[in-house]
């Protein structure tokens, strides 16, 4: 049948239909001649949809839906291909828009280009107190070595510089900035570094070490944080995200994010992961978990370790090219396990930031002491990069999500080798090993440390190729997951991660209706497509967002 007659006999289908059935519910929108994943229990595939007061009323065929409805709004998407709107599990959202304004240095393939970017960015932005940037990474770099800040210290000597690593667990720091932050050669820091050479510093600092400089940058205005979300926002819409998992948010933000919410402006759906601070505790352990359509707060983030990337990972064993280097925990066991107690006893979720395999062994043992079995309090390890084949069952014995990003696998394989040795790496980015014992991923990016699309994570689960699609095997292909495991990743087990399974996840009745619109179908495409579909419109709540 041609397009013209398929269009003919479809609108004399609605013409009998609707008069036929004086007696339709009235709904707001109605999508139909469409290829819809509901992403149920079932995993249903439909062609129509009905939505009404910002949620799904009904899900099926074009013919049940239209008999059925009538709408205010009615689509006919020319057969393309719909989802449940895409949730990342774990992304730093307000971070990504703050950084957006700072000096762009990924992909710098040098020191002399990340100098070059620099003088570039304060070229443009003379007025700024701080030079700030993020996105280096040494190991795109021909020597492999970490910067110094000699010529930042010859470029800037009377203004700070602080750039940060594509990780966020090192920075480069000029003489300025390390005197604002009073550190030496002297400085020791519990989880944290100062990289010397010959006794003087770098200006590279690692893990908590940046925190005694970042800590003097003053923070943004109100203006300068909503300006920020905005901008995350717009661009997260273009991708087909709905809901973001915020990972460390003060109180200040959060209160913000909310007030925001109510006024319209940020539409964006939000988990929010709050920063263990004194002052967040005590004023969250008082007020209690809270959910709306809006946003989530029901968990902290904590870092146990740093980044195998600047060797703040912390290894069982040392690593495979530093011999005498562990690694290191981001504070001691006995803290870790009292603010698990702190979080068991005031009904939040535990979200830990684990890298190493060490990392991973000691919060997974925490965990379990205080979780004691099967239970659904959903904590989380954010990450889950190296786990040990031993540790590997106590995510599934004691009911722990592993959050982790399938980008960081295409990300890393160029040198994570190098780091871990030929068989220390096969038990890290073990995706699929993962999912088989535990029966869920929560999938996210860790945006900015990635890009935000979360079609790069779904390609990158499936093929684990990098956006050239190499290797022509996948990296570790063994732990490849399906593409309808990758769905799930990226929508219902993701909500589930986030308490919020019961509002979003899937495209069922009664749920919020967020949805994205696709150009080509991701569960059918050809791997070498995967990260270059395109998303032809974004919805919250009904409403088109982009």
């Amino acid at each position: 049948m041609t397009k013209i007659m398929h269009a003919i006999a479809l609108m004399l289908l609605i013409v009998v239909i609707s008069s036929c059935s004086p007696d339709k519910e009235k709904v707001d929108l109605i999508i139909h001649n469409a290829t819809i994943y509901t992403v149920s229990s079932g995993f249903d595939i439909v062609q129509a949809m009905a939505v009404k007061d910002g949620k799904f009323v009904a899900a099926g065929t074009d013919s049940n839906i239209l008999s059925k409805y009538e709408a205010s709004e009615t689509l006919d998407m020319g057969r393309k291909t719909i989802y449940p709107g895409f949730i990342d599990a774990h992304a730093h959202f307000y971070r990504y828009g703050l950084g957006l304004h700072v000096a762009d240095l990924l992909g710098a393939e040098s020191e002399e280009e990340l100098v070059d970017r620099v003088v570039t960015h304060r070229g443009a932005n003379p007025e700024v107190a701080w030079i700030l940037g993020r996105g280096w990474d040494q190991n795109l770099w021909p020597e492999k070595e970490f910067p110094t800040k000699t010529k930042l210290d010859s470029l800037f000597p009377n203004t700070p510089v602080l750039l940060t690593r594509i990780d966020g667990h090192a920075a480069l720091a000029n003489q300025k900035a390390l005197e604002m932050g009073g550190i030496s050669a002297k400085t020791q820091i519990l989880g944290g570094k100062v990289i010397l050479k010959e006794g003087k510093p770098t200006g590279v600092l690692i893990d908590n070490a940046i925190k005694m400089v970042s800590d003097k940058i003053p923070d943004a205005g109100i203006e300068e944080s909503r300006s920020a979300l905005i901008a995350a926002q717009e661009n997260c819409f273009s991708v087909g995200l709905t809901t973001v998992a915020d990972a460390g948010l003060d109180k200040k933000i959060i209160d913000l994010m909310s007030e925001m919410h109510k006024d319209n402006t940020l539409k964006m759906r939000i988990y929010a992961m709050v920063n263990p601070s004194k002052e967040n505790m005590e004023h969250y352990f008082k007020t209690g978990p809270y959910q709306d359509e809006q946003m989530t707060i029901k968990s902290f983030k904590i870092y146990g370790d740093g980044a195998l990337g600047s060797r703040g990972a912390a290894l069982l064993q040392p690593y495979h090219d530093a011999k005498t280097d562990y690694g290191f925990l981001l504070n001691t066991q006995e803290a870790f396990d009292e603010l698990a107690q702190k979080m068991y006893q005031n009904g939040f979720q535990m979200n830990t930031h684990c890298i190493g395999d060490s990392a991973n062994r000691t919060l997974l043992n925490i965990y379990a002491k205080h979780l004691k079995g099967k239970n659904d309090l959903r904590w989380r390890i954010e990450h889950a990069q190296v786990v040990s084949i031993d540790d590997m069952p106590k995510f599934a014995s004691f009911s722990i999500i592993p959050s982790v990003q399938p980008t960081h696998a295409t990300s890393d394989m160029y040198w994570a080798g190098q780091r871990l040795g030929p068989f220390r790496i096969k038990t890290a980015y073990a995706y699929k090993d993962l999912l088989d014992q535990n029966g869920m991923l929560a999938l996210g990016s860790d945006f900015p440390v990635e890009h935000i699309n979360p079609l790069n994570g779904f390609h990158s689960a499936v093929v684990r190729k990098d956006a050239k699609n190499w290797p022509d095997q996948g990296f570790q292909p063994e732990n490849k997951i399906t593409r309808e495991h990758a769905l799930k990743g990226m929508t219902i087990w993701a909500a589930y991660a986030n308490f919020e399974e019961k509002l979003k996840g899937s495209i069922e009745a009664g749920k919020l209706a967020d949805f994205v619109v696709l150009e080509k179908d991701i569960m059918t495409a050809k791997e070498n497509e995967l990260r270059n579909v395109k998303v032809s419109a974004t919805f919250i709540g009904g409403k088109k967002v982009f």
